[in-house]
Order: C-alpha cells, then structure tokens, then sequence
C-alpha cells in the first residue's frame, strides 16, 4: 500500500505535516539538457550515415535557467569531454562535411571540460564548458534561495554513440582518474562546500555510504533546499577508476551510479522505468534515476506509458526531453513528462512518510 502523501498549497499550515527527507520525494530531470538539436544540413548528413538513429537527435532545451523557472526541472544532466589543453572539439567534422565556417565558438578553444552530445557531429550546446553550465545553475540557486535540491548528473563521454561518415576521425581524450579529479577542481571552482551535498556530509560516523543511506542518512528537505548534488551517470571502468582509493566515495563529491551491496552504493540508474526493482530501491532508501522517454519515440507516438510507469515507480529523479506540454506538437503528438498539477515537487509515491507535505520552489 502506498503511503499517505499530499502536496500543500504554498503559505498553508497545517500542524500534522511531515517533512520529507531527500529520497522521499519525486521531481523532473532533463535528458541531455544542454542540448540542441543540428541545423536540417547537419541532420541530413547524420542521418545518411546513421539512418534512423539521427532522429532522436531532433530535440533542443532551453537554457538551464529557463528549465530551472519556467519548466520545474530540478535535475539535468550533462555530457562531459575532457579537454585538458583546449580546442581538441573546436573545429566540428560536420561543419566541414556540410560547407559550413569552421570556427564555431571561441571557448571551445579554452582549456577545460566541454559539454557536448556527439563530439565534432552533435555538438550545438546552451553552455559549450562545464563551468559555464555550473555557473548558470549557480546563478539561478543564488536567486531563489531555499530552492529545492538541485541534482546534476555527469555523463563521463571519451566514445561515439553514433556511426561516422567514411574516413572521419574525431580525437577523443580517455577519462581517467586524474581528469575525472580535475573535474571535481572546476566544481569548486563555482560551487563552495556549504553550497554541495556530498557522500561525506551524508556518510555516518564509523558506517559505509550504503550503510548510512539505508539508515535514514539522507538529510532532510528542510536541511537540502539550496543546495546541489553531482551524480556519476557511468558505471564499469569509470565508476572503478573514480572509487580507486576512495571506496566509500571519502573526499569525492560525485555520487557513483553503483549496485546494492557496495560500499558506495547510494545513487542507482535505472532507465528502464518498468524494471521491477525500481521501487524496492526506493524503499530500501537508495536514490533511483529512470527515464520517461527515449529520444523521439514517445513524442513522435504520444505513447504515455513509459512515463505513467517511470512516475509511479518512486524513482526520484524522471528524466525527459518534454518537460511541458507543447514541445511535441511538431510531432502531432501531445505528449510531455511531468508531475501531476505541473508542480515542481511531490511526496514519493513509494516511500513517503505518513502526512508527508512538500511544496516548491
């Protein structure tokens, strides 16, 4: 049986409300959510070589803010290419391919991780840095102070997801620990401790970071609000590189995407909204990030089902590409992702507590 949950109007009292603590509410996230979707000549050339698997290229966020604002998002994610000496992705091999300047944008050039989809293909980009995408959310945070905790997932990319036109090259620079180190370096560089929830601030005394999730470590909403968190989207090599050393994530700031029974298990992916074991996570008290949609099929379809599953399945943090109502309609589909009521927060349907009562920002 579901637990009692409701959601208070803002400004209303009522002396019986319990307060949530991090993992037991439910909000929005963005897929990809710097993303911007190629020119129709640069989607042509992909899907030439790539055929369908382009047209789930066809989707653009807007700026972080605006998700923040205007959509209630309160978890992005974003693709991260390591570019230690700069300008290694500041000449796109599909601007080339299809007649167009090479220079794309100076900042590109600057040393420093670069958030992009596909390198040198799927390149266009709300925030090209990681830290121009950092400080956007800082400036949003600054401005509502006691917002709702912010999550940002970090997908470690040095691969291509998508086929290459014949005799293309693109120079990929592996993820090791050490750059994965440095990235933590430029989250300082914009967030200050009081600013992050991390494994230590969540970790007891004397206990693994899994031991201390599923003992009631998560903190309070109330102790949460204004703050960020940073979440590992990959897992295998990247995810054993990142713990080297740090088993129980001591001194990181990232939350691995790892597996019930390791010591630095808290955050667990499951995009698969219809995995079963979704909501035996949540009310073991692990965080679960899953997916509503996939590329463009669902607004392509307005198939609801993968959403209506992804929402009932107490996965903390839904991600889509269709936040609102409206971005689907070039499709002829009506189809978005959000909560019910379109408001930014509601009490987890697995695993609130009795007279749980959580309201925005």
């Amino acid at each position: 049986m579901l637990a009692a949950v409701a959601v208070l109007p803002a400004g209303s009292a009522a002396a019986h409300a319990v307060e949530p603590r991090l993992n037991q509410i439910q909000v929005i996230g963005t897929h990809n959510s710097y993303h911007l979707e190629p020119s129709s000549t640069e989607l042509g050339l992909m899907t030439a070589v790539a055929g369908s698997q382009a047209s789930g290229l066809q989707y653009s966020h807007p700026p972080l803010q605006q998700q923040f604002a205007g959509q209630h998002v309160r978890q992005i994610e974003l693709d991260v290419y390591a570019d230690p000496d700069g300008g290694r992705y500041a000449r796109p091999v599909i601007r080339r391919l299809t007649g167009q300047p090479a220079e794309y944008d100076p900042r590109l050039k600057e040393p420093g991780t670069k958030v992009l989809h596909i390198a040198g293909l799927d390149y266009r980009s709300n925030c090209l840095t990681l830290v121009d995408c950092l400080t956007a959310v800082r400036q949003w945070s600054q401005s509502n102070p006691g917002h709702l905790p912010l999550a940002i997932l970090l997908e470690f990319q040095d691969t291509l997801g998508i086929p290459t036109p014949s005799g293309v090259s693109i120079p990929l620079v592996t993820w090791t620990r050490e750059r994965m180190l440095a990235v933590e370096q430029e989250i300082r560089s914009v967030f200050g401790p009081d600013d992050l929830i991390t494994p230590d601030t969540v970790r007891k005394p004397g206990r693994t970071l899994e031991q201390s999730v599923l003992d009631g470590g998560w903190p309070t909403l109330s102790a949460a609000r204004g703050k960020v968190m940073f979440l590992m989207d990959n897992a295998g090599v990247y995810r054993d590189r990142y713990i080297q050393g740090n088993p129980n994530l001591e001194g990181r700031i990232l939350f691995t995407n790892s597996e019930p029974g390791r010591p630095d298990a808290a955050f667990v992916k499951r995009n698969n909204p219809t995995d079963s074991g979704i909501r035996a996570l949540v009310a073991k008290g692990y965080l679960v990030r899953t997916r509503a949609d996939v590329g463009t099929a669902q607004a392509r379809t307005g198939d609801t089902a993968m959403r209506d599953a992804a929402l009932a399945s107490g996965a903390q943090w839904v991600s889509t590409d269709y936040p609102v109502p409206g971005l689907a309609a070039r499709f002829g589909t009506g189809y978005y992702a959000a909560l019910p009521g379109f408001v930014p927060v509601r009490c987890n349907p697995v695993n609130a507590p009795p007279g749980c009562a959580v309201t925005g920002p």
